[in-house]
């Protein structure tokens, strides 16, 4: 298996977890909090679907699926346009609302498409150019796309937990 046929296969694990996750998950589980300050599942999905669609974009040189596809539109955030959900306040948690988990699915599979054909164009070699000199050390596009990976494995995990809390308190 070469790297980005390794990479391919993460994002494609997240995105069935994703899909594992909000599979007949029920419209008032999507927004409801274990307590005040906490997080939500329908947020955990968005944010981190807005990240890897933010960070793939920015690596690509293309305009992120939020935009480009009119999820922006379709969701109808009162949030910034290019809002990804850092920093979010547990008021601005409670801002990403939706109807059902469809959205939520659509936007993560077209991001999740996008993703698996941007990979489709790296070679080994190109994952080691540097994306982003802020850091030292720069960061590479391969050290960018495993952290994207991470962030996105922990955070639909935190969303399969919150769902087991809410389905088991009733």
């Amino acid at each position: 298996m070469d790297t980005t046929a390794l990479l391919e296969d993460a994002f494609t694990r997240v995105n069935g977890e994703v899909h594992a996750t909000l599979d007949g998950i029920s419209n008032t589980h999507l927004t409801e909090r274990i307590d005040p300050g906490a997080n939500t599942v329908a947020w955990l999905v968005w944010h981190l679907t807005r990240v890897q669609d933010d960070h793939v974009a920015d690596a690509a040189g293309s305009e992120q699926v939020w935009h480009a596809q009119g999820f922006e539109e379709r969701f109808g955030l009162p949030l910034d346009a290019d809002d990804t959900g850092f920093g979010h306040s547990p008021e601005d948690v409670a801002a990403v609302r939706v109807d059902s988990p469809e959205l939520l699915v659509a936007y993560h599979d077209a991001v999740h498409q996008r993703t698996c054909a941007y990979l489709g164009t790296l070679s080994s070699q190109s994952l080691g150019r540097i994306v982003d000199d802020a850091w030292d050390p720069p960061v590479s596009l391969g050290v960018r796309l495993v952290s994207v990976i991470g962030d996105t494995m922990q955070h639909v995990g935190q969303a399969a937990f919150l769902r087991g809390v809410l389905e088991r308190r009733g």
